[in-house]
C-alpha cells in the first residue's frame, strides 16, 4: 500500500530533483515489411510505423499529465535496417531512401528519434550490411531524427576488425558531411559490442530479432534524486551509502514501472522492459558526475573514480531489479561527457581524460559516450578507440559503446554546442601515437575462451 509520505516524497523528486521518465520507446519489428521492391518496402515501413506508433506521443503526454511524471521523450526502435533492406537495396542510395522514409514517419508521428538504422556485424559483414554502413554519412546528413548503430563484436563471436576499421572511416566521413552543424551526424551514430536487443535509449536502440512484433520499453532516470539523498548522509560509511543508493533506485524504478504498465495498457502493446539507467542531462543538478563527487571525489577522474562508479552502478542495479519483474536494456549509470555538466567541469579542470574514461567504462553501463575530439584525428585512431572499447565489452561480457565526434575544424580546448539533451562538449585530446599498422590488419579478433560456455 502506498502511503501519503511516499506520495509526497515522489512529488518532491519530480519537482525539485529532476526525476523523470526519460523515454517511452516503442519497439516495432519491420521484418514483415521487407520485399524485393524498394518502393514497396518503404511504403510498408511507413504504414506499419503509423499503424502502431501513431498515438505514441499523444499517449505519452497524457500519461505525464495524468500521473504528474514528466515523460521527456517518445521514441521508436526498429529492426536493424540492414536486414530489412537486404533484398531491395542494391546501392547505398537505396538505404538512404529508407532512412528518409523513416525520418518522414518520425516527423509525422512526432517522435524525436527512431533508432535502428543499424547493422549487426559481430562476425562479418554481408553485402547489405556493408552497403548500409557506407550509407550512414549521407543518411545522417539528410535526415533529422534517425539514429544509427553498428554492433562490431560480442563475447561469443569476437571482434570484426574489418568493420572496426571501416567505422573509423565512416565516422570521419559523417563528421565532414555534417560539418556545418559541428559534425552532429556523429552524435547520432554509436558503435557497440554486445548490443542488447531491448535498449530504449538512443543512439544505440534497435528492435532485436529476438523481440516480438511490437513492445513498449521504458527508460527511467533520476541522477538528481540520488545526488540529493546522498547529501543527507554525507560522511556515512559504505554500508549506509550502498543501502541508500539501492533504496533510492528502487523508488525511481517503481515510477518507471507504473508509467510502463500504463503505456502498455493504453496503447494495447505488450510491456517489455524497464531500463533503470541513471541518464544525466545538461541541466544543473541532473548529473552522474555530481553523484561521484558526493561519494567523495573532488572531480571524476580523481583516484578512486572507477571504484566509486562501480559501487554506484551495482547498487542501482540491485535496487532497480527489485522494483520491476522485467529489467533490461543497459541498466546502470551513463557517463556521457557532453550531456553531464559535472563531466564537462571535470574535463575543463584537467581531471578527466579519454584514458580515464576508458577505465571507467569497465564498470559502467555503456562506454565512451558523446566525446568531442579534434577534427584532424586519423580514422585509424578512432578505429583503435573503438577496438579498445569492444575488447572491454567482449572480455567482460558486457555492453560497451563508442559515440565519438571528430568535430571538423575544431581543436583541443574548443567547445562545441549541440543543444538540447546533447548538450555541449569540450574537445578532448587523443593520443598522437599511431595504431595504423594494427588497424590495417584484416580479419577478426577471436572470442575469449569463456565464450565456449554453453
Amino acid at each position: 500500500m502506498i502511503n501519503l509520505s511516499e506520495v509526497t516524497e515522489t512529488n518532491k523528486m519530480i519537482a525539485e530533483e529532476n526525476l523523470d521518465v526519460r523515454t517511452i520507446t516503442m519497439g516495432i519489428s519491420l521484418l514483415d515489411t521487407a520485399s524485393s521492391s524498394l518502393d514497396a518496402t518503404c511504403k510498408a515501413i511507413y504504414d506499419k510505423l503509423l499503424k502502431y506508433a501513431g498515438n505514441l506521443v499523444e499517449t505519452g503526454d497524457a500519461i505525464g499529465r495524468d500521473f504528474g511524471v514528466p515523460v521527456i521523450n517518445k521514441r521508436i526502435s526498429i529492426t536493424p535496417i540492414a536486414m530489412v533492406g537486404s533484398s531491395c537495396c542494391k546501392k547505398t542510395s537505396d538505404f538512404v531512401k529508407i532512412a528518409k522514409t523513416l525520418d518522414k514517419a518520425a516527423k509525422k508521428i512526432g517522435v524525436n528519434f527512431i533508432g535502428g538504422y543499424s547493422a549487426i556485424v559481430s562476425k562479418g559483414m554481408t553485402r547489405a550490411d556493408e552497403l548500409l554502413i557506407r550509407s550512414i554519412p549521407e543518411a545522417m546528413a539528410s535526415t533529422e531524427r534517425i539514429c544509427s548503430s553498428v554492433n562490431v563484436g560480442s563475447t561469443k563471436t569476437g571482434i570484426d576488425m574489418d568493420a572496426v576499421r571501416l567505422m573509423g572511416e565512416i565516422i570521419k566521413e559523417a563528421a565532414l558531411k555534417t560539418k556545418k552543424a559541428d559534425s552532429i551526424g556523429c552524435a547520432k551514430l554509436v558503435i557497440l559490442c554486445n548490443a542488447p536487443d531491448d535498449n530504449p535509449f538512443m543512439a544505440g536502440a534497435f528492435h532485436g530479432v529476438s523481440e516480438g512484433d511490437v513492445v513498449i520499453n521504458v527508460g527511467v532516470s533520476g541522477p538528481g534524486v540520488v545526488n540529493h539523498v546522498l547529501k543527507s548522509i554525507r560522511g556515512a560509511d559504505f554500508e549506509t551509502l550502498c543501502e541508500t543508493i539501492k533504496r533510492t533506485s528502487f523508488k525511481i524504478t517503481r515510477v518507471g514501472q507504473l508509467v510502463a504498465q500504463e503505456a502498455s495498457a493504453r496503447l494495447g502493446v505488450p510491456f517489455g522492459i524497464i531500463d533503470l539507467s541513471l541518464a544525466p542531462t545538461p541541466a544543473i543538478g541532473d548529473s552522474v558526475a555530481d553523484i561521484l563527487k558526493e561519494i567523495g571525489l573532488e572531480h571524476p577522474g580523481a583516484p578512486g573514480t572507477t571504484a566509486a562508479l562501480a559501487l554506484l552502478n551495482d547498487q542501482v542495479k540491485k535496487g532497480g531489479v527489485m522494483a520491476s519483474s522485467y529489467v533490461g536494456g543497459l541498466s546502470g549509470a551513463f557517463i556521457p561527457v557532453s550531456e553531464d555538466q559535472g563531466m564537462i567541469d571535470a574535463v575543463n579542470a584537467g581531471a578527466l581524460t579519454i584514458e580515464k574514461l576508458e577505465a571507467m567504462t569497465c564498470v559502467c553501463s555503456v562506454g565512451l559516450d558523446m566525446i568531442a575530439i579534434p577534427g584532424d584525428t586519423p580514422a585509424s585512431s578512432i578505429s583503435g578507440i573503438i577496438a579498445d572499447e569492444a575488447a572491454i565489452g567482449m572480455i567482460n561480457q558486457k555492453t560497451t559503446a563508442v559515440r565519438i565526434i571528430p568535430v571538423a575544424g575544431k581543436k583541443v580546448g574548443d567547445t562545441v554546442e549541440f543543444g538540447g539533451l546533447l548538450g555541449r562538449a569540450p574537445v578532448m585530446n587523443v593520443s598522437k601515437f599511431s595504431c595504423e599498422a594494427m588497424i590495417s590488419r584484416r580479419g577478426r579478433i577471436p572470442a575469449p575462451i569463456h565464450s565456449f560456455k554453453n
